[in-house]
C-alpha cells in the first residue's frame, strides 16, 4: 500500500505497472484456489479419460465429434495438461466414429467432469449440397484415471480378454497381427478396447486403465444415485438431453443449459476457450449440493 502511494505521488509508471501486474496475478491465483475448494470429490484431483461418440446422423455427427475432439485437445494443451490418444476410430468419409484420450495433470478430472453429457450443434452442413441447416449431437464421457489396483479391485477371473487385428490408419503393422485388445468385465458387462499401440501388451495395459476408470465412474455414479434417492431427486441423463448447444447459424451462440452461461465467441470456444463454462458449472454444482443438504 505504501509503495503504491509513493509510486502515485512520484508518478512512477514503471512501479505502478508492476503493482498492477502483481495484483492481477494474485487475483488469478486466489481464483484458482477458490475453484480448487469446489473440487472435493474422491477423484477430482486425478487425470481424466475423455471419450467422444457421435450421435445419429452419419458423417455430419462424426464431423461434429471430431470438432469436439479438437476443442478438448486445445483446452487441455492451453491448461498445461498432457494429451495422449488411447483409441481413435476414424469416420468413413470424415470425422470420427469414436475417440478416447487421456488428459494428464492435476485436477483434470475435476474440471473436465463438467463436460460430461450431450453436446448439440446447429449449423449449415458442409456435407449438404443444398446448404441446409442441420442439428447434430455427440456425447462426451469423462472418467477419472485410476493409477493403482488398490483403488478399484478387479478379479482376473471376471475378465474376458479377446484379441483382434487393428483397423484404420496406423502404418505397416496394422492388420498383420492380432495386437488389438478387447476386455469384457463380466459382472458389469463393461467392454473396453484399445488398438492404438503397436504391441498387444501395450494395448492390454491401456485397456485395463480405461476399465479401471469406467469401474470407478460406475462406483461413483451408484453413490450419487443413492444420495439422489435420499434427497428425492429425479436424475434423467438421457441421449438428447443436451447440456450445451453450439449454434453457428443463423446466429453465433454457445449456451450451457445448466448454468445459462453463454457467449457469442463461437470460434474461441471451438479453439478450447471453455473454462467459463467449467467454472460456472462447478459453482452451480456446489450451490445445488449445498441446497440439497440444507
Amino acid at each position: 500500500m505504501v509503495l503504491a502511494e509513493l509510486a502515485s505521488e512520484e508518478n512512477d509508471s514503471t512501479v505502478l505497472g508492476e503493482l498492477e501486474s502483481g495484483v492481477a496475478s494474485l487475483s488469478r491465483d486466489l481464483e484458482t484456489l477458490r475453484l480448487a475448494t469446489l473440487l472435493s470429490g474422491e477423484y477430482d484431483k486425478n487425470s481424466a479419460i475423455l471419450s467422444i461418440h457421435p450421435g445419429a446422423g452419419g458423417t455430419e455427427s462424426q464431423d461434429w465429434a471430431q470438432m469436439l475432439l479438437r476443442m478438448y485437445t486445445r483446452f487441455a494443451e492451453q491448461s498445461g495438461y498432457k494429451v495422449t490418444m488411447l483409441d481413435l476410430l476414424p469416420g468413413d468419409e470424415a470425422g470420427i466414429k469414436s475417440a478416447t484420450l487421456e488428459i494428464s495433470g492435476e485436477y483434470a478430472y475435476g474440471y473436465l467432469s463438467a463436460e460430461k453429457g450431450v453436446h448439440r450443434l446447429v449449423r449449415i452442413s458442409p456435407f449438404d449440397a443444398n446448404a441446409r441447416r442441420h442439428t447434430s449431437f455427440a456425447s462426451v464421457d469423462v472418467m477419472p484415471v485410476i493409477e493403482t489396483d488398490e483403488e478399484v479391485k478387479i478379479d482376473p477371473s471376471d475378465l474376458r480378454i479377446d484379441t483382434f487385428r487393428s483397423g484404420g490408419a496406423g502404418g505397416q503393422y496394422v492388420n498383420k497381427t492380432d495386437s488389438a485388445v478387447r476386455i469384457t468385465h463380466l459382472p458389469t458387462g463393461i467392454v473396453v478396447q484399445c488398438q492404438n499401440e503397436r504391441s498387444q501388451h501395450a494395448n492390454r495395459l491401456t485397456a485395463m486403465k480405461i476399465l479401471r476408470a469406467k469401474l470407478a465412474e460406475r462406483k461413483q455414479a451408484e453413490l450419487e444415485a443413492k444420495l439422489s434417492e435420499l434427497r428425492g431427486e429425479v436424475r434423467d441423463i438421457a441421449w438428447g438431453n443436451q447440456i450445451r448447444s453450439y449454434v453457428f447459424h443463423p446466429y453465433n451462440l454457445v449456451k450451457d443449459h445448466r448454468t445459462q452461461v453463454e457467449t457469442s465467441n463461437v470460434a474461441g470456444v471451438m479453439d478450447g476457450d471453455i473454462f467459463m463454462f467449467i467454472e460456472a458449472y462447478l459453482k452451480w454444482k456446489a450451490n445445488k449440493n449445498k441446497d440439497a443438504r440444507s
